[in-house]
């Protein structure tokens, strides 16, 4: 197997050490932990050990450049992105490479759990389906823009939910062991660390913090590659409450990285696609939430709300 370099930005993370320990405690092929701790010391003080490397930023500078930083050193053949606070499924580093579970141009993320972080144990899951919300229609959770949400069941109205409507597209392919997904939330994901740099690493024109499953997914996809959910291991994620969030966006500034990310991937400005957004929605319609005209109505909100990014 080859080695893995896993890439940890993080800023004011409780959970750190415990996700450090983790990781060496479950990876059973060659690995190292390259840690951007962005401007802040980490407490407790983390174990030294011989594969694990901390970068310290005196300024924080973001998930972002945090990516890119921890990308450039890094000398594994794959990179693996992690959040801060995550726990991991024996022998996660080989699962998501043998028997070519990750070709060179695809992205792949293990199914996810939620984690409860104080018994560091898994709580509910897998949550694996994940779809783009139509980018032009308000809504309550996240606002406008492309975002990825659950996939619910036929009769679920987002407030209360049973396990079965929550689960239904997890329950209704669990023979399918690799498979298509439209987005994700964003806190894992594997892939070539040379492929990482073909599609430019993180593109620092976006806000640092917002948006990075759209980017590397819509890359992915119009690049000509595969974005795929991987069910043979799996990670569990803390969700931190917003208090404790140590990369945080304004909600004016983040409005502003919704409406650039969606005039951008809407209106296929990015250089390095090989295909047009329109056949990613194609390749998975239908797609909750967005109209059959769509074309007709993007057109009519834009010209409603004119962007002026070019």
């Amino acid at each position: 197997m080859a080695k893995v370099s896993i890439l940890i930005p993080a800023r004011n993370e409780p959970w750190l050490a415990k996700t450090i320990d983790d990781i060496f405690t479950k990876a059973t092929g060659e690995i190292e932990v390259i840690v951007i701790l962005d401007g802040y010391w980490p407490d407790p003080i983390l174990q030294d050990r011989p594969n694990l490397t901390l970068v310290h930023r005196t300024e924080p500078q973001g998930m972002r450049a945090g990516l890119n930083s921890s990308a450039a050193i890094a000398t594994g053949q794959y990179i693996m992105k992690v959040d801060a606070h995550c726990m991991f499924g024996e022998g996660f580093d080989e699962e998501l490479q043998k028997d070519n579970r990750c070709e060179y141009n695809w992205l792949v993320v293990p199914s996810r759990w939620s984690l409860n972080a104080e018994q560091w144990s898994r709580n509910y899951g897998p949550i694996e389906y994940d779809y783009v919300t139509y980018p032009y229609l308000p809504d309550n959770q996240f606002g406008d823009g492309l975002h990825g949400k659950k996939w619910l069941g036929e009769h679920g109205n987002g407030k209360s939910l049973r396990p079965a409507e929550y689960f239904w597209k997890e329950r209704a392919r669990t023979d399918i062991k690799i498979d298509d997904i439209q987005t994700w939330q964003g806190s894992c994901w594997f892939m070539h660390r040379q492929r990482f740099f073909d599609l430019g690493g993180m593109d620092m024109q976006f806000t640092n913090i917002h948006q990075e499953a759209q980017e590397l997914g819509f890359k992915t996809w119009l690049s000509g590659g595969r974005l795929v959910v991987n069910k043979h291991t799996w990670y569990a994620h803390w969700h931190k409450p917003s208090a404790q969030r140590g990369y945080r966006l304004s909600i004016r500034a983040m409005r502003e990285t919704q409406s650039r990310s969606t005039w951008y991937w809407m209106n296929n400005k990015w250089p390095g696609q090989t295909r047009k957004i329109e056949w990613f929605i194609e390749h998975f319609w239908p797609i909750p939430g967005w109209p059959e005209n769509w074309p007709e109505e993007k057109i009519k909100y834009e010209t409603e709300h004119p962007y002026s990014y070019e």
